[in-house]
């Protein structure tokens, strides 16, 4: 199934210039494979040698690259083609069917006593348990797990294998051995939270796990027993989250970063990929880790320097160590 250039413009806004609305578009491709029925997008400046190569049909710019899209052909313009290119998908898939449908299918098994609006989507394998709660629009790919009492919002989207309410690491020592806690919470999910393939949210000992609206969580990432994520903050693969940390909205974490338990990130913090966070985070900024412990991005840096340089230092350091010794003995009678 095709959409007319037109069509797109009509749905989305933006401005269609050097082009036939009746164009037909088939798919949405990348600039460099994008054949004469595809439309395209630019999003970065540094990609524009790209454009003037470009077989696509019509790209989507920003009014800074409008003259360059336009003397190669059709454009639309917006102020921010990423957006814009993410809301097109968004209707090429209601377009072609490629959304979930409404309903449970034979292999779910879910509880008598649970919750599920009837315009969910509940997916192969998946199982929803006593007293769960799941919001109007939201689908569970196959295979996911919601646990007791645990409560999902509208408009969501949980990916394959995810597992919402498995108890939390709770135990206490005693004697040599250990006595498990019970965990009495549960897990609470906003709306609007998209979550990854085998990620793992667990409830909470006494109050409950928390996911607030907007949260965009990948794939593989664990989070532990009473996490608090703010509104609107992304979390990129292999994050693991321990337990009791409150996180702010608006936050950014890429992958396979680690944070300790018990402590407090604040809004708009962003954490690199692999950082190792040992402390609470108490005002906003980007914050950097590799071999040595975390810190802000410009003292980091620095540091880095200083890292590979370090062996040049050493030896000019025993040189220097050496020449003090052999001005000594040479000053001796």
């Amino acid at each position: 199934m095709s959409l007319h250039l037109g069509a797109i413009v009509d749905a989305l806004g933006g401005r269609l210039e050097g082009g036939d609305p009746q164009t037909l578009i088939e798919r949405i491709a990348p600039l460099d494979t994008a054949g004469g029925a595809d439309l395209s997008f630019l999003n970065n400046p540094r990609y524009a040698a790209q454009l003037a190569a470009s077989k696509a049909a019509c790209v989507i710019v920003a009014p800074l690259l409008r003259a360059q899209a336009l003397a190669r052909g059709a454009c639309i313009v917006t102020d921010d083609p990423y957006a814009y290119f993410a809301r097109a998908t968004q209707l090429w898939a209601r377009a072609h069917g490629l959304l979930a449908e409404p309903g449970i299918h034979p292999s779910a098994v879910v509880h008598s006593e649970a919750q599920v609006d009837v315009s969910a989507s509940i997916g192969p394998l998946c199982v929803v348990e006593r007293g769960a709660v799941i919001g109007a629009h939201t689908v569970l790919k196959s295979r996911v797990t919601l646990g007791a009492r645990c409560r999902v919002g509208a408009r969501c989207i949980v990916h394959a294998g995810v597992s919402i309410g498995a108890d939390g690491f709770g135990f206490a020592p005693e004697a040599g051995s250990w006595v498990k806690i019970e965990q009495l919470g549960a897990v609470t999910i906003g709306d609007d939270v998209e979550i990854g393939a085998n990620t793992c949210i667990d409830r909470g000992a006494l109050d409950d796990t928390v996911i607030e609206d907007g949260v965009k969580l990948d794939n593989l990432i664990q989070i532990a027993h009473n996490v608090h994520i703010g509104h609107h903050t992304a979390i990129a693969g292999c994050t693991a989250i321990a337990g009791s940390t409150r996180i702010g909205a608006h936050c950014t974490i890429a992958g396979a970063a680690s944070i300790v338990g018990h402590l407090t990130i604040a809004e708009r913090t962003h954490i690199s990929a692999t950082t190792l966070v040992t402390r609470s985070i108490t005002e906003p900024g980007r914050h950097v880790t590799g071999a040595f412990p975390m810190d802000d991005n410009a003292a980091w840096e620095k540091n880095a320097a200083t890292l590979r340089k370090l062996y040049q230092l050493r030896e000019r350091v025993k040189a220097l160590e050496q020449q003090l010794q052999d001005d000594s003995r040479a000053r001796k009678p």
